[in-house]
Parts: structure tokens; sequence; C-alpha cells
């Protein structure tokens, strides 16, 4: 069991860690924990669905949580899968619009959700936390930007690798050496991850197939050894 699930939290320590935070003084940390309440979900539970209205945004202090829009066919395309430190429904918020996708834990799930009212207090306080606001929404509308350069210019193949290395600890990917391996482990089922590289979970499979026949990777469930990053790197289907 998750540590955290047990013991009681210290919101303010847990907020004044965040990057989103850390510039902030200890009395607005302080204010900001009056208005902000724990969220635990389990394992498939739903956080949010598409067409409610938003009343501030969540951090996630631990789990994962999806972020995806349903179909009246009953699949579903994942925009992002987000873990512990992460925020996300800020431009929900600001626009004051219906969030356009739901939100659903693929592990339990602890996350705050910080309310509007004090957030718009502190852009108009402190022009810091503005900055940062500011650097964050446009962080993630430059990934989505880079989504579409993926999904238009960029083959299946290509996706399943760039994935694959995203994975990858730093200091592995900048390495340039044929001995070069790692073991990394799948944030989440095939299922998803193949919505979320625009795939049909069939495509990715076989990708996988073929990376395992050209000696790049082995798979053993969610496990994937990569046996020559600088290869995989280079690899073209």
């Amino acid at each position: 069991m998750h540590p955290e699930k047990t013991e009681r939290l210290d919101i303010p320590q847990i907020l004044a860690r965040l990057p989103l935070f850390l510039e902030l003084a200890p009395d607005q940390i302080t204010y900001i924990a009056e208005h902000t309440r724990e969220k635990r979900l389990e394992k498939g539970g739903v956080l949010f669905q598409k067409g409610d209205m938003p009343r501030g945004f969540y951090v996630i202090v631990f789990g994962q949580i999806k972020l995806a829009f349903p179909s009246s066919q009953g699949n579903e395309k994942v925009i992002n899968i987000l873990g512990p430190r992460q925020s996300f429904g800020e431009a929900a918020m600001f626009m004051d619009r219906p969030y356009p996708v739901f939100s659903e834990a693929l592990s339990d799930t602890l996350l705050l959700h910080i309310a509007r009212s004090c957030v718009f207090e502190l852009l108009e306080q402190d022009t810091s936390f503005a900055r940062r606001m500011l650097a964050g929404l446009s962080m993630r509308l430059h990934s989505l930007v880079q989504d579409v350069e993926s999904y238009s210019l960029r083959s299946s193949a290509q996706r399943v690798i760039g994935f694959l290395l995203q994975h990858c600890d730093q200091e592995s990917r900048d390495k340039i050496d044929p001995a070069n391996e790692q073991t990394i482990a799948l944030p989440t089922s095939k299922q998803v991850i193949a919505s979320r590289l625009n795939l049909t979970p069939e495509t990715l499979s076989r990708i996988f197939h073929d990376l395992t026949d050209a000696q790049l990777i082995t798979v053993h469930g969610k496990q994937i050894t990569i046996h020559d990053i600088d290869r995989l790197r280079t690899f073209e289907l």
C-alpha cells in the first residue's frame, strides 16, 4: 500500500514542493492549502466527465491519470497520461468552459483540487506565480503541437520508438554506446499507450514484434529491455 494512503497529509508541505508553488511565501502556501481539498480515486475511478464544469484545477500527489475523448462507438482517444507532480485542468478553469475530455485513474490515485478563486487571487498578487502558470500552459500547448506533428509526419514505428526513448533515463538517451542497454516499465496498458500514440493495439503489437525480430528490444509483459538505445534511435521499419 502506498504510504500516503494511510497517513494524514501535510498539504502545505506537498504544495510547497510542487514546481508551480516553489517561490511562494509561506503565508501564500497556507492560503492555498486552506482552499485545497483531497480527492482519492481507486483504479478505474472517473474524476470528471466531458461536459462537467471546472471549479479549479488538479495536482497529482501519487498515481496516474488518463485524459481522453470518449466516442459513441465505445472506444476512446487518449490525449495524455499524467503522473505525480503534474497538474491539469487549468485551461478549462481559465476559460470557464466545460471539460473537453474525461479523466480516469489508471491506478489508485491521490489528487489535490485547488479552488479557482484562490488561483485568481494569487495571479493578481504574485507575478512570478502568473509567469509559472503561463509557462505550464505554454509547455502543454507545445506538447500538443508536437503531437500533431508526430501524427502527421512520423511513421507508426517512429512514434513507438520515440515513446520508448522518452521513458529511458536522460543519461542513457544521451549516451552513444553499442552496449547501452536499459529495461523500462511501460507506464500503463498497451491499449492505452496505443491510443495515446494514435495507433490500434494490433499495430502497436506488430511494431513491438518487428523490433523484437530486429533484436532491438525484448518484451516481457510491461517490462521492455532495450538492447541498444543508439541503434533503436536510428532504426527504421
